[in-house]
């Protein structure tokens, strides 16, 4: 009887573990199928949805190339005023910074010796002169006397060389008084040219030699930069192409020069070959010694695959680009060749599949093989449509 007992209860026991294990398996599949459908649910809620306009795609355009150039800005005309007599500066009267107009007195070398020199030169050719009209007197009589055959011919030719030398020592007393009066002259230094005054040399009072550097004069109408340019990029330059400018201290003010001249061989050591620069300066803005830095547009490349600057962008020394493919992000690594800033393009030497969707603009946030999805354009007739049926 204990025995049938115990059987009882072992099948009972036996049954009601099959009734829980049968339970707990319906609820874990539930919660797993329930699992499921929320992490679907959850995967369509992540999926990121981009518009036409958000994309871009690989086209083949031509380049704009720009050939940069820098250097200082130098004055075409400028002069170091030199003393052409020796003496003591008096009279100095311009200071760095100052304008000059050409042909002003700046300075004056007093030299006490001058006035002299020319009064004895003067009295020279008074001297010369009398001895000539006394020559040409005796030359006068004595062409009479040859005449009336009183005098020898060699007597007349005698008196004809006296005639001569004294007609030739008025010539040079004359040119010796020229002489002093053009050293009279330069004792009063003048601008050779209207600019201004660069730097004074001396100052009133120092005793200065001939070729004594006085002020230097500087034009600033016209400046001049000097720019090394690489000899591969020269056969495409040309006198007169048109170089914007920057130069320091002018911040975003651009300032337009020409190509003037190109210089005929290269730099030594450097393989180079120097392209002057002018820059025309009517409100004297600019200065000398100024630094500027600036481009010359050369003729368009040819039409090469690009894409806008905006669709690449940089991380780790690495240019890289976001497409979409089979309904996923895909982030591809590409190698950029030359920028055309003007245009706003960047070439693509990498191939892309074709027709390949790119973001055209920067997102943040975006991963590798997320879900994403192009939404077709709505019609401007659609959306009204629809906004009035949100209206109603």
């Amino acid at each position: 009887m204990r025995t049938g007992m115990t059987r009882r209860r072992v099948v009972v026991a036996v049954v009601a573990l099959a009734l829980v294990a049968g339970l707990a398996g319906a609820v874990a599949l539930r919660a797993s199928k329930r699992a499921s459908e929320a992490a679907g649910h959850a995967d369509a809620a992540v999926a990121l949805q981009f518009v036409p306009a958000d994309l871009t795609y690989v086209e083949r355009t031509p380049l704009a190339r720009w050939l940069p150039v820098s250097g200082t800005l130098q004055p075409v005309r400028q002069a170091v005023v030199k003393a052409k007599v020796a003496g003591d500066i008096a009279g100095l009267t311009v200071r760095e910074g100052e304008f000059v107009r050409a042909g002003q007195r700046i300075a004056r070398v007093e030299s006490a010796d001058l006035q002299s020199r020319l009064v004895d030169r003067l009295g020279a050719v008074e001297s010369a002169r009398a001895q000539l009209a006394l020559a040409e007197k005796t030359r006068t009589m004595n062409v009479r006397l040859l005449n009336d055959r009183f005098i020898s011919q060699n007597a007349f030719d005698s008196t004809e060389s006296s005639y001569d030398v004294a007609r030739g020592s008025v010539k040079s007393a004359e040119a010796q008084v020229q002489l002093a009066r053009n050293a009279l002259a330069d004792a009063e230094v003048v601008a050779p040219l209207a600019g201004v005054v660069a730097k004074r040399h001396v100052q009133t009072g120092e005793k200065v030699a001939i070729e004594a550097p006085i002020v230097t004069i500087v034009d600033l109408k016209d400046l001049e930069v000097q720019a090394l340019v690489p000899a591969i990029d020269v056969p495409e330059l040309r006198p007169g192409m048109p170089v914007e400018l920057a130069v320091d201290g002018f911040g975003e003010r651009r300032f337009t020069g020409r190509v003037d001249r190109i210089n005929p061989s290269t730099e030594p050591g450097t393989r180079a070959i120097i392209v002057y620069v002018s820059l025309p300066n009517p409100d004297a803005a600019l200065r000398g010694g100024m630094f500027a830095t600036g481009r010359i547009e050369l003729a368009a490349s040819a039409p090469a695959p690009t894409l806008p600057l905006a669709a690449v962008r940089a991380e780790a020394g690495q240019s890289y680009v976001w497409t979409i493919d089979g309904g996923k992000l895909a982030k591809r690594i590409v190698t950029t060749g030359r920028r055309d800033e003007t245009n706003g393009r960047i070439e693509i030497r990498t191939a892309l599949p074709a027709r390949t969707p790119v973001l055209a603009a920067r997102f943040d946030n975006l991963k590798d093989g997320a879900p994403a999805l192009v939404k077709a354009a709505t019609s401007s007739r659609n959306a009204t449509r629809e906004k009035a049926a949100g209206a109603g």
